[in-house]
């Protein structure tokens, strides 16, 4: 399964994750496990169990793919988005056959792949891809808001809130911000 985090805010990375849960592991799904459902649906504790649950599980395979804010500017978020996706799954030893992908197809993938609409919800290894995404994002940002406390990503992990945008009016952008995003890229001095 492979979803990704990240895709509408301001600044940060779009982070994607495949997990690969194994075929004996699906047919009797252990706690914590039972409680995975797309990581928006579920609170901040019950996301951080399940990343620790999942990726102390020995039977399990994960890979994370991080597309960085400037790349995002580069290439845009759409084709930011695939290629986070492509590079988590590359990490995965052996490449699967097939990955089920939330959302629409995606195109120049390593492997096969399915789309399923709303699959974080539909598929247990989508859903576990998107806590890993969901989990990896925020922790980032919660660096960058070390590195930048003045804009708060830790609070709004990079998305456009009152507060982010007041930052950005008072300090402008800061190198973590996507610049080709259009409220970062109107108050870009010149």
């Amino acid at each position: 399964g492979v979803d990704e985090a990240g895709r509408g805010p301001l600044a940060g990375p779009v982070v994607a994750a495949a997990v690969v849960f194994p075929p004996e592991m699906l047919r009797g799904m252990p706690a914590p496990f039972t409680e995975l459902n797309d990581s928006k649906q579920l609170r901040a504790a019950q996301r951080e169990r399940l990343f620790a649950a999942l990726r102390e599980h020995p039977a399990l395979q994960i890979g994370v793919g991080v597309v960085t804010a400037a790349e995002i500017d580069r290439i845009n978020i759409l084709r930011a988005t695939h290629l986070a996706m492509a590079r988590a799954l590359q990490v995965l030893e052996p490449l699967p056959e097939l990955a089920l992908v939330d959302g629409l197809p995606v195109p120049g993938l390593p492997c096969g792949s399915k789309s399923l609409v709303k699959g974080d919800a539909r598929s247990l290894s989508i859903a576990a891809a998107s806590v890993v995404a969901k989990v990896t994002r925020d922790a980032m940002l919660a660096a960058l808001d070390a590195e930048y406390p003045q804009y708060g990503f830790a609070k709004h992990k990079g998305y456009g809130t009152a507060a982010h945008l007041q930052a950005l009016q008072e300090h402008g952008p800061c190198p973590a911000h996507r610049m080709s995003f259009a409220p970062v890229r109107q108050l870009r001095l010149f």
